[in-house]
């Protein structure tokens, strides 16, 4: 099944490597862009909640490693201000193979 990994830049500078499970967060952000934490939290949970759902239309059930990715992201977020700023540094496609994740060729 195809994957999203993405690396986000926090306000303080740290990083921290994220996923979807499909491609959909393209839809939603973008590499190299800057969104306010509020905003970026918003596009997030709309792009793993879809996610989710095509995984579920596709294999006839819930994707709980959007709904863990969603919590970490929001754990982590929860110590910035919602006008604060998150950079999207990159996003690239990966593919799942036996529970493990690689980047596609």
């Amino acid at each position: 099944m195809p994957e999203m990994t993405f690396v986000i830049e926090w306000p303080n500078g740290s990083s921290q490597s994220c996923y979807s499970p499909s491609l959909v967060m393209h839809d939603h952000l973008e590499a190299g862009k800057i969104y306010p934490v509020a905003e970026f939290l918003a596009r997030t949970r709309t792009a793993l909640n879809e996610a989710s759902e095509r995984v579920r239309a596709k294999f006839g059930y819930y994707c709980s490693s959007a709904a863990d990715q969603l919590t970490v992201i929001e754990h982590s977020a929860a110590q910035f201000e919602p006008c604060e700023f998150i950079r999207v540094v990159s996003m690239t496609p990966a593919l799942v193979v036996a529970n493990t994740v690689g980047e596609q060729p």
